[in-house]
């Protein structure tokens, strides 16, 4: 019975940290579609970090919003994002972030983005692009982005599966941990 016990315990402890190393460092979103190709391929599992900009503080209206161990998002990262029009815990985008807090955009045909000018973003706000053009949801719909919304930075294709093959099949080797 005791050696019962302990494993029970073991099992849960495990679980806890599981848990917790899910919500609180790595996640797992599935790539589902074509939306972000070719940068993601339809069956992806990609991988992001959520400590990458810091941790998020804040939730359930307990806290206020907040970053502990804060770093900046720079130009260039592809990121995964809350859609703010859904709400908190809903949809999650992904998409490169083109301008920073600071920023001026202006959207004429082409994007053109002038750095550092006083007139544009505020604080803690991003435009963040699509990585297919044919994807219509970005910041072209949504307006800029806020720091709140941003989960992490994505790093890694985990691993990828072909929805068009079986099960066994489908694993595409070549898409193994592919940093990005």
């Amino acid at each position: 019975m005791r050696k019962l016990l302990k494993l029970l315990l073991a099992l849960l402890v495990a679980c806890l940290l599981m848990v917790a190393f899910r919500s609180l460092v790595i996640s797992i979103y599935l790539v589902d579609g074509n939306g972000l190709e070719p940068e993601f391929q339809e069956g992806d599992r990609v991988l992001v970090n959520r400590w990458s900009y810091g941790l998020r503080t804040g939730g359930l209206g307990l806290f206020q919003y907040g970053r502990l161990c804060r770093q900046t998002v720079s130009r260039g990262d592809i990121v995964a994002y809350e859609n703010p029009l859904s709400g908190r815990h809903g949809e999650v985008l992904f998409g490169r972030v083109c301008a920073l807090p600071g920023d001026t955009v202006m959207y004429k045909g082409q994007m053109l983005i002038a750095p550092s000018l006083a007139d544009c973003a505020d604080a803690d706000y991003y435009w963040i692009k699509a990585l297919n053009v044919q994807n219509p949801v970005d910041s072209r719909q949504l307006g800029f982005i806020s720091e709140q919304c941003i989960i992490g930075r994505v790093f890694c294709v985990a691993y990828s599966l072909d929805p068009d093959q079986s099960l066994f099949l489908s694993l595409r080797r070549h898409r193994l941990f592919v940093k990005k």
